[in-house]
């Protein structure tokens, strides 16, 4: 996807509150405050210096005139922060039907309800094949050169997704996992265990229930991030 304004690139201040971000535009040298569309640790992505590159908007309805969307690791690298963009890249390729995988799916359904008030990312249906539940879950952590990791924190929502995707799965759904790994300079991803052990014995449940595992890689650069290949995915034990 590509992004609709020219980034612009910056050096991060502090980020805090989760959702702020201070930044010093590397053009002009203002100080500004961006949106950071993150909640999560963003662990290893947010020290005071690091590069970043902001999307600046004139939306009268925005507080806040920039959102942050990518690290620069200023290596020819980058790595984007922004965990809506996955589910908005996926939907596209879900029903342009270019997630192979998933490719025999002709209905595309955002957001639905199931299990206990959760809703899946997306829901895929068509003639004589089970419904497939796709949890999509956005990774930005790496502390292995290559090596994406998820989670970057205690995520006790994300193990309650995994059990609802094993409930689909014993139920005969398919179930799908789905990392979506948005770094340029990893080539594969695995559950980092040391941070979240219940989501990691949580993973293991879901896939002896059937739920399949899979990821896919991301292309970025100050333009665009656009989704990539499948990547390996390793249990992390």
């Amino acid at each position: 996807m590509r992004f609709e304004t020219p980034l612009l690139p910056a050096r991060l201040i502090l980020r805090y509150k989760r959702f702020l971000a201070d930044c010093r535009l590397e053009a002009d040298g203002r100080e500004i405050t961006a949106h950071c569309a993150n909640p999560g640790s963003m662990l290893g992505l947010a020290a005071p210096g690091t590069r970043v590159w902001l999307e600046p908007n004139d939306d009268p309805k925005k507080k806040l005139k920039f959102g942050w969307r990518l690290v620069d690791h200023e290596n020819g690298h980058f790595t984007g922060v922004d965990t809506s963009l996955p589910n908005r890249a996926l939907r596209a390729a879900l029903t342009d039907r270019r997630v192979a995988a998933l490719a025999d799916y002709d209905t595309v359904r955002a957001e639905v309800r199931y299990g206990e008030k959760s809703r899946i990312d997306f829901l895929l249906t068509a003639p004589d094949l089970p419904d497939a539940y796709v949890e999509v879950k956005s990774v930005t952590l790496s502390r292995r050169p290559g090596l994406a990791e998820f989670p970057d924190s205690v995520t006790a929502r994300g193990a309650r997704h995994l059990g609802e995707l094993a409930r689909m799965a014993r139920d005969g759904h398919r179930a799908v996992l789905l990392y979506l790994v948005q770094r340029s300079d990893c080539d594969a991803v695995t559950v980092a265990a040391d941070i979240d052990p219940a989501y990691a014995a949580a993973l293991d449940v879901a896939r002896a229930a059937g739920v399949e595992v899979m990821a896919l890689g991301c292309a970025i650069t100050p333009e665009a991030v656009e989704l990539a290949g499948p990547l390996p995915v390793s249990p992390g034990r």
